[in-house]
């Protein structure tokens, strides 16, 4: 099975799809063989790995109702080693569709499960990300259910802890019934602009109160980073030498290191 962590927070605007790209191409860049799962039902992601709407013919709301496994609706993105399975507006529905079937929140698990038992070569994947809608629903759940780790983005503002704890919560509950192998992988703090005092109160005020649990590296707000999407690319694609791109390789060898602890742990 590959490790599956979740990019998740219920606030808008943080930077999930932002770290769910450029993370995972990252990963792509230093060796892993990558998976982005987009479960945000606009797409973002999918948008960001310059994959048109016209393109998402089978999409990961296919594959959640049952009418697809997941590798039929797994794209090769530009970047080597980096695959997607896209999302499209269908996924608004979904939670009504599936609310009275008894696996609804462990579709995408067993979807995932199903795609590692019989993939081979460059469908072999060692990481899975999932990029989840900024709200705690079926779709977040379901992702937190197939999971490994959460790794949550926070934004360097004032109002950064504000429903962490809410998020912290549910991670508690879907381990307890749902996962018992679901942990905080980590929390990443973005936006970060070294400038402004309030952001590096932020970043002391949110070490202070998580720990270790906050990766050492910090993303800043970089125009790059914003500039990329506009043209279907990950930052790191875009302009590898940018200080965003740099942070998001960074981060993807702190995720590696502390991986090996998670294991280590497991084992």
């Amino acid at each position: 099975m590959p490790r599956v962590l979740v990019v998740a927070n219920q606030k808008g605007g943080v930077g999930k799809t932002t770290t769910a790209i450029n993370l995972g191409t990252a990963l792509a860049a230093i060796g892993e063989s990558v998976l982005i799962v987009d479960l945000d039902p606009q797409g973002n992601a999918s948008t960001g790995l310059g994959v048109e709407r016209k393109d998402r013919r089978v999409s990961t709301y296919d594959v959640l109702v049952g009418e697809a496994p997941l590798g039929d609706a797994i794209i090769e993105t530009a970047i080597p080693r980096l695959h997607l399975a896209a999302s499209t507006l269908d996924l608004l529905g979904l939670e009504l569709e599936i609310a009275n079937e008894r696996d609804r929140t462990f579709r995408l698990r067993n979807a995932i499960a199903a795609h590692a038992a019989q993939a081979t070569g460059k469908f072999a994947y060692s990481y899975v990300l999932v990029d989840c809608p900024p709200s705690l629903n079926l779709l977040t759940i379901n992702a937190m259910s197939a999971a490994h780790g959460v790794l949550v983005p926070l934004q360097c503002e004032f109002f950064a802890l504000e429903g962490l704890s809410q998020l912290l919560q549910t991670v508690d509950q879907v381990k307890q019934a749902l996962n018992a192998e679901l942990a905080i992988h980590g929390i990443v703090l973005t936006m970060y602009d070294a400038r402004n005092n309030l952001a590096n109160q932020v970043v002391a005020d949110v070490r202070e109160t998580m720990g270790d649990t906050v990766y050492e590296t910090v993303i800043p707000r970089n125009v790059r980073l914003s500039e990329a999407p506009s043209y279907g690319k990950p930052a790191l694609l875009y302009d590898i030498r940018c200080s965003g791109s740099q942070a998001y390789l960074r981060l993807a060898s702190e995720i590696i290191q502390r991986e090996k602890r998670f294991r280590a742990v497991a084992a």
